[in-house]
């Protein structure tokens, strides 16, 4: 199969889906991989070592969407990109289409199958192709808080672990998945007071046999977020419904109760937001302020550590990869259901059932779409 890797076009975004070694390993499986030039510079994988690899590299975006069987990426098409897309073309990447209406739109025009990282599911529940960058952005959420709690940025001034006769901070953490069982874990590690809120009683005990330090678990209410919320110095909202549009259990009232100079941190952005008050941001121009609080909500945080990123994205999405190349499409999809979840569009059809919901869209079940359109 041609396997093709672009350059990322997203504002500030340097992750790459593919590293060098990955590459190597595909073109010894006997599958061709073309590379635009500069796609690893980013994440500090130069040409050469692409070159090295086995891999062809070629000029222009243009060039690897119109010779790919299967584009890997990083983040969602950008609109330059809408009109590289071919019919049947495979797309493996981060989509989050229930936030990103207009990019759902134009995979239905282009005809491609869409393959969903955030979608390929595990029978267990685990989201394989997501865990590694939530990992990151849990674990960057609680370093976030703390240097904007900085008084120079518009923080409160507050030590994340304060000193001896000081209050520490506290750190409201929504959701103990991986994002924010990541975050919290980091928090207590600097000193902080930690609560972490979830309907997942299950959750919560391992979240509380296994983070050491000053942790309130709390099951998760209307009441006790405002509780929470009104006294944190930093909220991380890390809420996550596998392909739907995240729901805003932070309202606006609760923002309003907050200290002047208090921070959140929007993990579930790239599902449209947790938070009421959230709108996206990039890593040029990461926070605004809202009553005084200051909001971070940039929705490609790993990308502002892209060669650990990059790293653990490439070693995670490998192994699926390899397994579509060497199948082809449809036998991949039909003997792996944990692949088939990740198909959110196929040939101009929605294939999976909270993208539907959340755009308004007809649903077509996979396999109903293969047998149609092979």
């Amino acid at each position: 199969m041609r396997i093709g890797l672009p350059k990322e076009v997203k504002t500030e975004e340097y992750r790459v889906a593919l590293t060098p070694d990955k590459v190597a390993e595909l073109v010894r499986s006997g599958h061709t991989v073309l590379v635009e030039k500069g796609a690893g510079e980013g994440s500090g994988f130069a040409d050469s070592a692409y070159h090295e690899a086995g891999a062809r590299l070629v000029p222009t975006p243009a060039d690897v969407f119109a010779e790919a069987d299967l584009v890997v990426k990083v983040k969602e098409p950008q609109p330059q990109e809408y009109e590289l897309l071919r019919r049947r073309q495979v797309l493996f990447t981060y989509l989050h289409l229930a936030a990103y209406p207009d990019v759902a739109h134009a995979l239905l025009r282009s005809g491609v199958i869409a393959i969903a990282y955030e979608t390929v599911q595990l029978p267990d529940g685990q989201l394989p192709l997501l865990i590694p960058m939530s990992e990151i952005a849990g674990r960057m959420a609680p370093l976030i808080g703390a240097y904007y709690l900085q008084r120079p940025l518009g923080g409160k001034g507050r030590l994340m672990p304060g000193t001896p006769g000081t209050r520490s901070a506290h750190v409201v953490v929504i959701g103990a998945g991986t994002a924010g069982t990541n975050a919290a874990r980091i928090a207590s590690a600097m000193g902080a007071r930690v609560t972490l809120l979830d309907r997942n009683q299950e959750r919560l005990r391992q979240a509380e046999a296994s983070i050491p330090g000053r942790l309130t678990t709390l099951f998760s209410t209307y009441a006790t977020i405002g509780e929470s919320v009104a006294q944190a110095d930093v909220v991380v909202g890390a809420v996550l419904v596998p392909g739907a549009r995240a729901p805003k259990v932070v309202t606006r009232e609760m923002v309003e109760s907050m200290a002047r100079g208090s921070v959140i941190i929007d993990i579930s952005v790239d599902q449209g937001g947790c938070v009421e008050t959230t709108r996206r941001t990039t890593h040029a121009s990461p926070v605004y302020t809202v009553n005084g609080v200051i909001h971070y909500a940039v929705d490609n945080m790993p990308g502002a550590y892209p060669q650990t990123a990059s790293i653990a994205l490439s070693n995670a999405v490998f192994p699926y990869l390899l397994r579509l190349a060497t199948l082809g499409i449809p036998r991949a999809l039909q003997e792996d259901p944990t692949l088939a979840k990740g198909v959110n569009t196929y040939q101009g059809r929605v294939t999976y059932p909270a993208v539907a919901q959340a755009l308004g869209l007809p649903y077509t079940p996979l396999a109903e779409a293969i047998a149609s359109l092979g």
